[in-house]
Parts: structure tokens; C-alpha cells; sequence
């Protein structure tokens, strides 16, 4: 699907020999220069001139738009939304005839490749999203999430619609390590953790990713007993990382990548969690099943051949939750 975990390092030649053994091994992104609030990086924060490409399926490409929208900079900062269905060997491309998906303002491209092409006409990597690409030297900045959303949290202050965004800081000063520690085995457990599953091709790989996957769940589980929040009781860019795998888990990740020791809704507090994030002023909005359900079923032959679409479930982000007790 799409990179921005950040994927671990590992040399082509054990890439091979792990995906010989049927393991899914994540690619590494490509782009990661950075946007700075006095341009000293050569990227200088500025309203209007940067463009975010994403998926609404994608929870990596999700995690920027959580953040673009908590910090109150979509005015500041464009997207554009690609068609769901992602087909191979073409990538991602552009449509305005399905919901919320829209067309490419910058070059008019009919697919997401060339946006990379045009930035670097002999690129040789992936297609991925998020995208934030610079409108002005019309290059792409970076296309690692893990990246992005430090740059929406910090550097474009200046642009925020409120004195409380431009205030909230998801990775502040005091919780960086924490927060860091978390990060670190979320994303190889949990958040890459369902893709190593979903994609396994032997019965060997998929068993030593979906064990590990569920022993971390049940540690976010105990964590999630005893505060609000991942690093305590305050909302920080941890919790936003995990919620994009939760709010997926149970509508495709269960049934499609054959995650289903448990469901997230047999979790009492994460269940409450993800209910207490989904609800947070902003998030539902970013939010859309429709692209993720039919983009995971329809866009992997290889795991669903059919491409039939399933109806349910049916779960209620909306249900009434009892995470505020934390913060009392």
C-alpha cells in the first residue's frame, strides 16, 4: 500500500532472504527534507504553499490529515485526495467521480507517480502517500508521515486559525522520550504489524507477525487501564499514530488481513480509546470508511481475488465513552 512508519533498516540482501520466507518487508521512504518556520532548512513555512497528496485509506497518509486538522491549518495547506482503488503496476491516481476524491491541481496528473517523476525524473522508488509537495519549486519535500506530522506540529504556527491550535504541541518537550519509546514498538508491532500479517505469504511468516501483533495490543490494553492516553493524559502524536491502525482494525483488518485473535471492540479500553480519539473535536471528519473498506478489498487480488467488497461490520464510533474519568 503505502510507506511512512519509518520501516526498519535492513540491507537488500535480507529484504530478499525475508520475503523468500514469505515476510512482508516494508520499503523505506524516499523524500525527508523539512519544512522550517524560518526556512532555514530551504523549505520555508508559508500559507498556501504546500500541497499534501494522501489516501483516505491509507493510515499513514491519515495520521497528517489528523494533524493538519487539530492544528487548524487547512487553509493553510491544500490536499488533494487520490481514488481509493489503487491499481497495479499504475499506483495511485486521480479522479473527481467518486466521493471526495479530486483531481491533481498542480500538473493535471492522471496518476500519483507522476508527481514523483516530475520531481525527480529518474526516481526509482515507490508511489507512496502523504505527499507534501513544495507548489513554489514544485518538488516534493518529504513523503515519510513519522516526518510530516512533526513539521504540521511545530512550523507552521504562524498559520493555525487559533491561539489554542497553535498552542497544542503533540510531542512536547516534557513527553518526548516517552512518546519515542511508545512509537517504537507500536509501528513494528501494531501499526506495520497488520500489513506483515495481512501480506504473509506462508503460514510460518504470517504466524510470527500475528503473535507478536496481539501480545502488543494487550500491552496497550493494560497502558490504557491506567490513563487516558498512551503517555499519560495528555493527547499526544503516539496516540494518533495508533489510533489510524485502530479505526481500521476491526472494519478490514480482521477479516481481510486475518488479524482476528481479537477485535479491537472485544478490547474495553482501547474500544473506549479509539471511541474517545474518533470524538475528538475535528477527527471523525477525517475519517472514511467507504475509502477504506473498499480500497483494502478491492485494491489486493492477491489477498482478496474476488474484490468483493463486505458489508459490515457495523460499529459505532459515536457510542458514548468513560475515558474522561483519566483526566478528573
Amino acid at each position: 500500500m503505502s510507506s511512512g512508519g519509518k520501516p526498519e533498516k535492513v540491507s537488500v540482501q535480507e529484504a530478499m532472504a525475508r520475503r523468500r520466507k514469505g515476510e512482508f518487508v516494508r520499503s523505506a521512504t524516499a523524500f525527508h527534507d523539512y519544512v522550517t518556520a524560518n526556512g532555514s532548512s530551504g523549505f520555508k513555512a508559508e500559507a498556501n504553499r504546500y500541497h499534501l497528496y494522501v489516501s483516505l485509506a491509507c493510515p499513514w497518509a491519515h495520521r497528517t490529515l489528523i494533524v493538519r486538522k487539530l492544528k487548524g491549518l487547512e487553509n493553510a495547506i491544500s490536499t488533494t485526495v487520490v481514488d481509493w482503488y489503487m491499481a497495479r503496476p499504475q499506483g495511485w491516481n486521480f479522479t473527481d467521480q467518486k466521493p471526495k476524491c479530486t483531481k491533481d491541481p498542480v500538473f493535471n496528473a492522471k496518476y500519483l507517480s507522476e508527481i514523483y517523476y516530475n520531481s525527480v525524473p529518474d526516481y526509482r522508488g515507490g508511489y507512496t502517500v502523504p505527499v507534501l509537495f513544495d507548489k513554489k519549486t514544485k518538488v516534493i519535500v518529504n513523503n515519510e508521515s513519522s516526518e510530516i506530522i512533526r513539521m504540521l506540529n511545530t512550523e507552521f504556527n504562524a498559520f493555525c486559525k487559533t491561539e489554542d491550535q497553535k498552542k497544542l504541541n503533540l510531542y512536547p518537550e516534557h513527553l518526548k522520550s516517552e512518546i519515542d519509546e511508545v512509537n517504537d514498538w507500536v509501528y513494528p508491532y501494531i501499526n506495520n504489524g497488520v500489513y506483515r500479517c495481512g501480506f504473509a505469504s506462508t503460514q510460518e511468516a504470517y504466524n510470527a507477525a500475528v503473535k507478536p501483533l496481539f501480545e502488543h495490543l494487550d500491552k496497550v490494553e493494560d497502558i490504557l487501564s491506567m490513563t487516558r492516553y498512551l503517555t499519560g493524559n495528555q493527547l499526544t502524536e503516539a496516540d494518533i499514530r495508533l489510533f489510524t491502525t485502530l479505526v481500521r482494525f476491526d472494519t478490514v483488518y480482521v477479516g481481510h488481513f486475518k488479524c482476528n485473535i481479537k477485535r479491537i471492540i472485544d478490547y474495553p479500553n482501547i474500544w473506549g480509546f479509539v471511541r474517545d480519539i474518533y470524538q475528538t473535536d475535528g477527527i471523525a471528519a477525517t475519517c472514511d470508511q467507504e475509502h477504506i473498506q473498499k480500497h483494502y478489498q478491492q485494491s489486493h487480488p492477491s489477498v482478496n481475488p474476488s474484490g468483493i467488497v463486505a458489508i459490515g461490520p457495523d460499529i459505532d464510533f459515536k457510542a458514548p465513552h468513560d475515558r474522561k474519568k483519566f483526566s478528573k
